[in-house]
């Protein structure tokens, strides 16, 4: 990598990370599942600086609600101005269990792309929100002359 490749990494300040997760509500949570991390898809909503998810029982929900700290990553891409953007959102979660909580929380857009028993609503609490934007690389520049090279029919 060469030093205009990292200088085009732009760091993003707390508030663009906010914006970005505003307008995405798809993500990936990461939680620790005994000896090895986990990755689970998730749509989420934004509320008063937090990330909400409802699911159903099972690992995703016991293991993010452990005490082991979990993390959001979310990604996206501007065909305007041809750049990606990723987002982390590290912190603890919590189940939503109080009834005023649950009231204000059932208002949110959480729209789960699966169906099922989805009545567990979980709140992350981050405790540091982290982003960059960078410009999209050219596919070209990935090209050797063996890109073009024939294949056998079993690849």
């Amino acid at each position: 990598m060469t030093d205009k490749d990292t200088s085009e990494i732009e760091e993003l300040p707390p508030h663009t990370c906010w914006d970005l997760l505003r307008g995405a509500g798809l993500g990936r949570l990461a939680v620790w599942v005994g000896d090895h991390p986990d990755i689970f898809p998730i749509n989420y909503a934004v509320d008063h600086g937090t990330l909400v998810f409802r699911s159903g029982q099972g690992t995703k929900v016991s293991h993010a609600l452990s005490e082991v700290p979990v993390a959001v990553e979310i990604d996206g891409y501007d065909a305007p101005t041809a750049k990606a953007w990723s987002v982390v959102v590290r912190g603890q979660a919590e189940q939503v269990r109080q009834l005023q909580d649950l009231v204000d929380t059932v208002d949110l857009p959480l729209l789960p792309w699966q169906a099922g028993q989805k009545g567990i609503f979980v709140r992350i609490v981050p405790d540091l929100v982290t982003g960059r934007r960078f410009p999209v690389a050219d596919p070209g520049i990935w090209q050797t002359p063996l890109s073009q090279a024939p294949r056998s029919p079993m690849e």
